[in-house]
């Protein structure tokens, strides 16, 4: 099994049962929902039929929803063609009727946010712009790179922190209705700070759940914050279109390495998104410059790496996860395994690298993690082994949240066993059944005695034929 998870996009072109079914097979962890496309309805019905379609295989898949954020867009306008030199004025509010290259756009404090010698881009860049005059209703700019301007084309201010909530009146509609659909993930698009971060999980812990929420790092302003991110967020996700556009694009893959180291140090999940593999929109192969990209994503340590239009708009959408997955078991063939880290005091954390640490000593099928929150899983993850990680779970969100995590293979179970070596034993039969684990070799085990309570794990195990025996013995030994 590939450790490095897959993410697609589900849209138009994977709306179909059939479809999801197929893409699971071929390996897909997680289905990210887009909520800047679609409305309650459509994305009602794709989280009913990737949970059925989950059930029957017995797979653990999490749904991702995507929170589509405070984007800056072009206000509904007659398409207008700009060359080099041109002149465009940005009104605070509706242009004069009948104005020339005058348009508006749904953030009217943008004069409040730039400075004349600012840049301005539109539709993700291909059209440049720098600010040459500030009114007190509107902002002139002077195109650069000229292109074709049409209506709800994107808007970036390079570098430009704006006093924009990363959660808008609509993210708070989107947010309630993924929460009682009992979504996994939610991911906060343009995040700025980890103030950003604290909203939503103010939102939804106001509903009384505790859905993880993953930061989208598509600014210049969260690179600014990125380390008090880091501390306030379950995971990123390095929105690399976006934020090419406000960095350039000759940063991001040094960018890409600095915030997945920074993020391991942490445990947190990091997902590698945007144009992984765009040609194949249109194309049923990929790029060579495109599967080397999966590959140094993969190599930088990524937890999952993610499918947008190739899964939601694109032709080929089986095609470009076959591509995702045989790209990552290629690389994985090299993959740096074992990672230390000089830790703090914190059990959680000793546990995990005593078990890392016996699984590099001694040849065993599996590492072990007995474990309800994820966080014993996530801290073993963390370090890379080559050996398998067998995360056992009684909490079903745990159970599919874990999905989107490097390496692991979560393994729901009925309910959690107060006597470790039941829980053991139990693990035991079931996974040899499933052939999970191989009855003649050892494995690790990292679980809590005496105490079902979470971040109690306390004991790290080698379980060998005669330890299961034994364990056996005891379980069928006659009460006096």
């Amino acid at each position: 099994m590939a450790r490095t998870k897959i993410i697609a996009t589900l849209g138009p072109a994977t709306a179909d049962k059939a479809i999801i079914e197929r893409l699971i097979l071929l390996g897909v962890n997680v289905f990210r929902l887009n909520f800047s496309h679609g409305d309650h309805a459509f994305h009602e019905r794709l989280i009913h039929d990737a949970r059925a379609v989950a059930e029957e295989l017995n797979r653990p898949i999490a749904l991702l929803q995507d929170i589509s954020g405070p984007k800056i867009r072009v206000q509904p306008m007659e398409p207008v063609l700009l060359v080099d030199g041109d002149l465009l004025h940005i009104w605070k509010r509706k242009p004069p009727e009948g104005a020339q290259n005058c348009i508006s756009i749904n953030y009217p404090k943008i004069i409040e946010g730039v400075s004349v010698g600012d840049q301005v881009y539109f539709a993700d860049g291909t059209i440049r712009s720098i600010v040459k005059q500030l009114d007190s209703d509107k902002v002139t700019v002077q195109i650069l790179t000229g292109g074709k301007l049409t209506t709800g084309k994107g808007v970036n201010l390079p570098r430009g922190q704006l006093d924009l909530s990363a959660i808008t009146a609509k993210d708070t509609k989107d947010i309630l209705f993924g929460i009682s659909k009992k979504i996994d993930i939610i991911a906060l698009s343009f995040v700025q700070s980890a103030d950003d971060i604290q909203l939503a999980k103010e939102l939804v812990h106001g509903e009384g759940e505790d859905i993880p929420v993953f930061a989208k790092i598509e600014k210049g302003a969260a690179l600014d914050n990125i380390e008090d991110i880091i501390v306030e967020a379950d995971g990123l996700m390095i929105a690399r279109g976006d934020l090419g556009v406000e960095m350039g694009p000759y940063v991001i893959p040094v960018v890409q390495k600095q915030i997945i180291e920074k993020a391991r140090e942490k445990g947190l999940p990091v997902i590698i998104a945007t144009q992984m593999l765009m040609s194949m929109v249109s194309s049923p192969y990929p790029t060579r410059a495109e599967v080397s990209d999966i590959a140094n994503a993969v190599l930088d340590g990524a937890d999952a790496v993610m499918l947008s239009d190739e899964t939601t708009i694109g032709d080929y959408p089986e095609e470009a996860v076959m591509v995702l997955a045989d790209t990552i078991n290629e690389t994985e063939k090299f993959y740096p395994w074992y990672r230390e880290f000089v830790e703090m005091r914190d059990n959680r954390k000793a546990m995990a690298a005593a078990a890392v640490a016996l699984s590099q000593r001694i040849e065993v099928s599996a590492l072990v993690t007995f474990t309800e929150t994820g966080l014993t899983a996530l801290m073993v993850a963390r370090q890379r082994p080559e050996v398998k990680i067998i995360a056992v779970t009684s909490n079903e969100k745990t159970y599919r949240r874990l999905a989107v995590v490097w390496g692991v293979e979560p393994i729901l179970v009925a309910r959690k066993y107060e006597d470790s070596d039941k829980a053991i034993l139990n693990f035991y039969k079931r996974a040899v059944k499933n052939k999970k684990i191989d009855p003649e070799e050892p494995f690790i085990v990292t679980i809590s005695r005496h105490s079902t309570k979470t971040g109690t794990t306390n004991v790290v195990q080698l379980v060998d034929k005669q330890s299961i025996k034994e364990l056996q013995n005891l379980a069928y030994k006659p009460k006096k």
